[in-house]
Parts: C-alpha cells; structure tokens; sequence
C-alpha cells in the first residue's frame, strides 16, 4: 500500500532522473473528452495506439482508461499493451501523471503535484479538472510507490531536468498568474529544489508561439542528455517564434548548467506554419475554454518527442521538414532507433507525444 510522505526529496535524497536513463514503462491515458478530440477521440484514438505501438518496442505501456469507455479501449489497444481503470478529465499523461524519484539505494518514489487545468479559472481550459487532480496518486499506488504531496501547481510538461542537478523550464509558464500567483519566483525554484533534487534552474522566456499551456518547456525544448538540447528554432524574421526561438537559443548559449558545463544547442526545424483546417473544428462538443476554430495556427513542435531506453519516439508533422528532422534526431541519438508517428490528430488537440506520455523510471 502506497503512502503519503511528509518529508520532501532532496532531503531524502532522491532525484528525478533523466527521461535519457533507463525506465520500466511509460503510462498513456485514453482520450475521449469530446470538446477537445473530435468525433468522440475516434482519429486521436488511432494516433494514441500508433505511438504507444512504436513505444512498446522498447519499453512497455499501461493505459489508464475510465471505466464507460474500458471495453471499447480494450478492442481497440493492442494486447500487448497494458491497460488499467482509472478515470481521468482528459488524456495529457505528461502533466496529470506522477513525476517520479529515485535513488541510488534501489527505491522510488511519485510526486502528486497540484493541477488545475492549466490555469483554473483565470485561464483552465475545462472547468472540472477532480479526476485528472487524482491520477498521480493512482498510478503511484498501481505502481506500488509510496508518494509525495507537492504545495504546487505544476504541470510535467513544464519541466525538463537531465538528472545531474539542472532543470529547464519557462518563465511564460511557471510564473503565469494563473499558475502560482502567491509564490515569488525564489520560492518557485525552492519548491523545484527540494522536490526534484535540482541546484541549477536555466529559464527561458516563453515557450512555442500560441501553445495553449502557458508555454510549456516540452514544445520548445528538449533535453537529449546532459549538456546537450534541441530547440525549436526558426529562420524567419516575419514569423512570431522568429523573436521568442532566437531569445531562448541567446539564453541556452550562455547558460551553464549544474555541473559548469556549455551546452550544446542543437537546432530542430520547424514544420511549416500547420492551421486548424475547416473540417478539423468539426464534431467536437462546445467548449468555453478550447479554441479548435478553423484557421488557428497549431503550436507544432519537432521537440515534442519522447526518449524511452533505446527509442526516441518523434511526430511526423510536415513532409517538406519530417526527414531532416529524423536526420537530426538520428545524429543527436546515434545509439536509438529513431521512429516517425504521424500525430496531426494530436496535435489538434494542443500537444503532441511528449504531452501523452509519462515515464515510470527503472529503480537504480
């Protein structure tokens, strides 16, 4: 039986590790919210089920699944992949899952952090978020962890750390009003300290232009190992990321991190600016907070990808860019296979693999 702690990581000496270190699974949850997938999560189901299937060569894969859709699910996900009842608002694993710890005497453990929708009422994009504000805790009981309480709105895709003391995350983000407006910046990075084992936080300005989450760190940036990240950067003066890509490579350019080391800034292209197309608004239930209009720009990102042990798992999001992203991916992972999932579908739905996936790390 899993239990609440009262004490925080780094004084137990626990460590959020790299998603580059060895992991035992990776959790996904089921979408189905129907102002946010249309036709009821029927096209992103199909897209769910494509990345989990490229996951699970290298790392198995547990759905969580709300018991009215258990069944459809269960015809529909492969059997080799594991699924499990817990019921959830939507299906961003990244940011409603645990953010788990390690240390180096075998043990784990979860952290629950606080969730509100990605900005409660100022700026949430649904108005009941109780079951996703569940969920870390579940799947740390399903996992058999014991877990912490953390006094802090956070969401996992805001967060990228390389597990050797340096964390990297957004201003735009982290200290939006909507977020945790009666904590300081200083005590924000005290909270991300104590919880993550972290002693060095490199912050960039804003995150990918019109990313409906406040600008999370896992649509701009992505750590491939220690000292090294590729950003999103883009050539053209005329585009809005022009101004917020160059920023964020002057910053990472100068930055040093935990252990004193230069980083090596890789640079991922951009797909070519991708709108909502008039068919893609189509049969999604009213929302009063999801902008899914026809003509939006979608906050695409060759960054969004997940690392599971020997693959890295990428969105194929524009044939003109697709292969010289592979080929970037592939240089910068020499030892991984790298594996394309085409994830239009997802990305309709305000993110992309990164944000659906969450890893459950190997014990050391």
């Amino acid at each position: 039986m899993s239990k609440i702690l009262n004490t925080r990581p780094k004084a137990d000496a626990f460590r959020m590790p790299g998603e580059h270190e060895p992991q035992d699974q990776i959790w996904m949850a089921w979408p189905v919210r129907r102002d946010n997938w249309r036709h009821k999560g029927l096209y992103a189901q199909k897209e769910f089920i494509n990345v989990a299937s490229a996951i699970s060569k290298f790392t198995p894969v547990t759905f969580i699944v709300g018991p009215n859709e258990f069944e459809q699910a269960r015809q529909a996900i492969p059997d080799n992949i594991n699924l499990i009842e817990i019921p959830s608002d939507d299906s961003w694993m990244r940011d409603i899952g645990g953010t788990y710890v390690i240390n180096n005497n075998g043990e784990r453990r979860a952290i629950n952090w606080q969730f509100n929708a990605w900005g409660g009422e100022l700026d949430g994009l649904y108005d009941n978020w109780e079951l996703d504000n569940e969920v870390a805790q579940k799947m740390a009981e399903a996992t058999g962890d014991d877990f912490y309480d953390a006094p802090l709105i956070l969401e996992g895709g805001s967060i990228h750390v390389d597990g050797e003391g340096t964390l990297y995350t957004t201003e735009e983000c982290l200290l939006h009003p909507s977020r945790n407006p009666n904590l300081s910046k200083a005590e924000i990075e005290n909270l991300l300290k104590d919880y993550l084992n972290v002693e060095t936080i490199i912050w960039l300005k804003q995150g990918l232009y019109n990313d409906e989450t406040n600008g999370h760190i896992d649509n701009i940036l992505h750590l491939v190992r220690p000292g090294v990240v590729a950003l999103t950067y883009c050539d053209d003066p005329e585009d809005p990321q022009y101004a917020i890509s160059q920023a964020a490579y002057k910053v990472l350019s100068q930055a040093k991190d935990a252990k004193g080391r230069s980083l090596e800034v890789i640079k991922l292209p951009m797909p070519e600016p991708l709108y909502v197309a008039p068919e893609e608004a189509q049969g999604l239930a009213p929302s009063n907070s999801m902008e899914r209009q026809a003509g939006e720009r979608l906050a695409a990102s060759y960054a969004n990808f997940l690392i599971s042990n020997q693959g890295v798992i990428f969105p194929l999001l524009d044939p003109k860019q697709d292969d010289e992203a592979k080929a970037i991916l592939q240089k910068a992972f020499p030892d991984h296979n790298v594996i394309g999932v085409p994830t239009r579908n997802i990305l309709l739905g305000g993110g992309n693999i990164h944000c659906i996936t969450q890893q459950v790390p190997t014990k050391s």
